[in-house]
């Protein structure tokens, strides 16, 4: 069968980090071992560099909105066409830790960037490419930065403000409930209740896709 592209999307501190590996998990019960793992911004040496920058920004200077808008489509085309096009041409799925709308989300909406030239950069420097699914992990704000501060200390992304995050988050919501490619899951909730949404969704999305659970193999 051929290689799908599957994103897991949400705030910080939404899950996605967890949410990958119950994917991870749920793929191989359905006879599904050839995935690989990406994360965006990353997955390539120019884009881990570009990632380092955006997350941490640069001693005395600060990086405009625009300069942000554009490392982040720089990281996604390298990632796109070096790593996860590759691979789905070589009927290897790809399970992406974000990927476009993220930009659409927080840069559209969070940092009330100009929709149109997001548009284009998705049509031109993309081409239009779009993940197969998406879950979309929906989480207050709140709760999610809440998580975050129990392991480690914001980054320059995260230390933005909760109206910054709210209309993040509408945006996200908004978009989802247009695109029928996109499930949205409830991440406000226990981690348990979380994986068992995530294995409830794309296990109907793979029997829609033809795929058969293996023989013994629970679940």
């Amino acid at each position: 069968m051929a290689g799908k592209f599957i994103v897991i999307e949400g705030l910080e501190g939404s899950g996605k980090s967890s949410a990958i590996k119950q994917v991870a998990k749920t793929l191989r019960k359905y006879g599904i071992y050839k995935f690989i793992i990406t994360r965006d911004p990353g997955g390539t040496p120019l884009s881990e560099k570009l990632r380092i920058l955006i997350k941490k920004g640069i001693d005395n200077e600060a990086i405009t909105d625009y300069a942000e808008l554009l490392m982040f489509y720089t990281a996604r085309i390298q990632l796109l066409e070096n790593v996860i096009r590759p691979a789905l041409l070589r009927n290897i799925w790809v399970i992406g830790d974000r990927y476009d709308l993220s930009s659409q989300t927080y840069q559209g909406c969070g940092r009330k960037l100009d929709k149109m030239l997001l548009h284009i950069l998705k049509n031109t420097v993309l081409k239009n490419f779009q993940p197969d699914l998406t879950l979309y992990l929906d989480v207050s704000p709140i709760i999610g930065l809440s998580r975050i501060l129990k392991k480690r200390k914001l980054d320059r992304v995260e230390l933005e403000s909760l109206d910054f995050f709210n209309r993040v988050r509408s945006c996200y919501k908004l978009i989802a409930a247009k695109d029928h490619r996109i499930i949205t899951i409830d991440a406000n909730q226990e981690l348990r209740n979380v994986h068992d949404r995530i294995f409830f969704y794309l296990k109907r999305w793979l029997i829609d896709q033809g795929m058969k659970k293996c023989d013994g193999i629970p679940g």
